[in-house]
């Protein structure tokens, strides 16, 4: 590569680095494209949340006792 040529080479990457720098933010949004598509599962997340509530709460009510022994039985056995 001649001495002349270089510095045409180190502008043209310049000005693709340039280019490269404002045309990313634009395609994937100010944040990164990531809020869109983590804002639409909170919904998912919260309803997920509450119905495992839900099935732990009615398993408890329907098997309070045998939970409460299979536990002490538990921690009994890994006392020994």
């Amino acid at each position: 590569m001649s001495v002349l040529h270089r510095p045409v080479v180190r502008a043209q990457l310049a000005l693709v680095r340039a280019q490269l720098a404002v045309v990313r933010p634009t395609r994937r949004g100010p944040s990164g494209g990531r809020a869109g598509r983590e804002r639409g599962d909170v919904p998912g997340w919260v309803l997920i949340t509450l119905m495992t509530a839900g099935l732990v709460a009615a398993l408890w009510a329907v098997a309070e006792d045998q939970l409460s022994a299979l536990f002490t039985d538990a921690l009994d056995s890994a006392r020994r």
